[in-house]
C-alpha cells in the first residue's frame, strides 16, 4: 500500500477522516471498480460538501487507488505518468498566456522540449497552450485565474512512459517556470 499525500487534503476539505473514507470506500467494493466508477460512486458523498465535487471524486479515487497499490504516486489511471508544475503570477489570465507564448516561442529550453507548433484555445474559466513534447507526451499549459484577479500558470507534461521521465519532466518545467515567472 502506498499512502497518497492526498489523503490529509481529502480529509480537511470533506471533513471526513481518510479511515472514515476507506470505510466508505471498501463498503462500496471500490477495490473491484475502475476510476471513473469510483469517482462516480463517490461524487454523492461530495455534493454540497465541498466546491468542485468532481474534482475532489478523482483526487478520492487517485488516493484510493495508490492505496490499494492499483497506482503509485503520479501514475494515472492509463499506466502513463504525469508531471505537474503550476506558479501564480501577478498577472491576470490573458496577460499572463499572452506572456506564456511569447516566452515559450523563443526559449531554448521549451523548444528543445516541443517538437509541434502549438495550439491555443480558451474560455472564460482559462486559456490553454498545447503541443506534443519530443519524448511523445502531450504537454498542456493552463492560465488559469485566481479569484484575486491574477493568474496561475500550470504545465502538464501527460504520457511519459516511467515515473523516472515524469521525474525529468517536471525537472525541466520548473526550470522553465521559473525563468519565466522571473520575467513577469
Amino acid at each position: 500500500m502506498t499512502r497518497s499525500s492526498r489523503t490529509a487534503a481529502v480529509a480537511r476539505a470533506t471533513g471526513r477522516s481518510w479511515d472514515a473514507w476507506l470505510d466508505h470506500l471498501n463498503r462500496i467494493g471500490a477495490s473491484s471498480l475502475s476510476h471513473q466508477e469510483i469517482a462516480a460512486a463517490v461524487l454523492p458523498e461530495l455534493d454540497g460538501a465541498v466546491d468542485n465535487p468532481g474534482w475532489w471524486a478523482q483526487s478520492i479515487a487517485v488516493a484510493y487507488e495508490q492505496h490499494i497499490g492499483r497506482r503509485v504516486p503520479g501514475q494515472r489511471s492509463d499506466g502513463t505518468f504525469q508531471a505537474t508544475v503550476s506558479r501564480s503570477t501577478p498577472l491576470g489570465m490573458e496577460a499572463l498566456m499572452q506572456a506564456w507564448v511569447a516566452f515559450a516561442a523563443t526559449d531554448k529550453d521549451v523548444l528543445d522540449l516541443v517538437q509541434s507548433e502549438p495550439r491555443v484555445s480558451g474560455t472564460e474559466k482559462r486559456i490553454t497552450w498545447r503541443t506534443r513534447a519530443k519524448d511523445g507526451a502531450n504537454v498542456v499549459v493552463t492560465s488559469e485565474p485566481k479569484k484575486n484577479g491574477t493568474a496561475s500558470l500550470v504545465v502538464q507534461h501527460m504520457g511519459c512512459r516511467t515515473h523516472d521521465e515524469s521525474r525529468k519532466a517536471r525537472d525541466a518545467w520548473t526550470a522553465i517556470l521559473d525563468r519565466f515567472t522571473a520575467t513577469l
